[in-house]
């Protein structure tokens, strides 16, 4: 296997969990977890996970400047990212959140061209808005056949500087990802994850109510598990091993598969309803993502 179809690969994987993550989310924080204890379990638990595995992997070493940049993309990519979509998705409705993070590629495509000296080709433009594209009608379909339509200005402002600092991960983060392994990166990104958003979630769960919205039972504790090791741990994971073998512009377009995954899986519970239209703008994102792919080199 070559190392672009890997790199493909992993982000690939990546974004088909943090799209049935939407569904899982909403759930939980509409029912079972408020956001601040919903955010901080999902630093502490990566933290966790990733200075465990730390101990059984060759030990690599950074520079002081770079852990100063990891400390920007621990702001940027997991503590500011997740608070804030957190916080998002909370106000606003899940269709609202998936079309504001589908401008995430057109940022990536800016500051790439403007940081790292990426050319932004006619090809790639014309890519990125044709992906950018289908991933709106595709929601936008999904929202007219029903759900929750419930927004707020508040909400929708969280999810874009969500969306726009994850960029911002995207593309400071590539210079560290092909110098050293995933684990090394992230085991310094989540232990500076929960020394930041501590400060912002620890007096609202200490008071009556601010961690469980109801007892806690089987289900939300299996929801949690999703949350904690496969939305957080293994997709963040996954993301720096993709972009060492990608650029970021190309890794970033695959934030318009999650709207994919969202829509398929409102249909698999009954919650929408298949129609060619849908499968035509899940066709057009993907050939967004190969006009990406296939844009001139540097």
């Amino acid at each position: 296997m070559s190392e672009r179809v890997k790199g493909h690969l992993l982000i690939f994987t990546a974004n088909l969990i943090f799209g049935i993550n939407y569904a899982v989310s909403k759930w939980l924080l509409a029912e079972r977890l408020t956001p601040e204890f919903h955010t901080l379990a999902r630093m502490v638990a990566a933290c966790v996970l990733f200075w465990g595995i730390s101990f059984f992997l060759p030990r690599e070493k950074l520079s002081l400047k770079e852990i100063g940049v990891l400390f920007l993309c621990s702001l940027c990519g997991v503590a500011g990212n997740q608070t804030l979509f957190i916080w998002g998705l909370s106000m606003t409705s899940p269709i609202d959140a998936s079309v504001i993070t589908t401008g995430t590629p057109i940022i990536v495509m800016l500051l790439a061209a403007f940081i790292l000296r990426e050319p932004i080709t006619w090809l790639k433009a014309a890519g990125v808005f044709t992906g950018a594209a289908g991933a709106v009608w595709l929601v936008l379909l999904s929202g007219a056949a029903g759900g929750d339509s419930a927004s707020s200005l508040a909400g929708n402002l969280c999810i874009f500087g969500s969306s726009f600092i994850y960029a911002v991960y995207f593309v400071f983060s590539k210079p560290l990802s092909v110098k050293y392994q995933a684990v090394t990166m992230m085991k310094w990104m989540f232990l500076f994850a929960v020394l930041e958003v501590l400060p912002l979630t620890v007096p609202a769960m200490l008071r009556p109510g601010g961690m469980f919205l109801a007892p806690p039972d089987w289900e939300t504790f299996a929801a949690m598990a999703y949350v904690l090791v496969g939305a957080t741990f293994l997709a963040y994971m996954l993301i720096p091993m993709a972009v060492r073998y990608i650029r970021p512009t190309t890794a970033s377009m695959y934030n318009y598969v999650q709207p994919i995954v969202a829509c398929a899986l409102a249909i698999i519970v009954a919650q929408d309803e298949f129609s060619w239209s849908k499968l035509l703008a899940a066709g057009i994102v993907f050939v967004g993502v190969y006009m990406v792919t296939k844009s001139r080199r540097r």
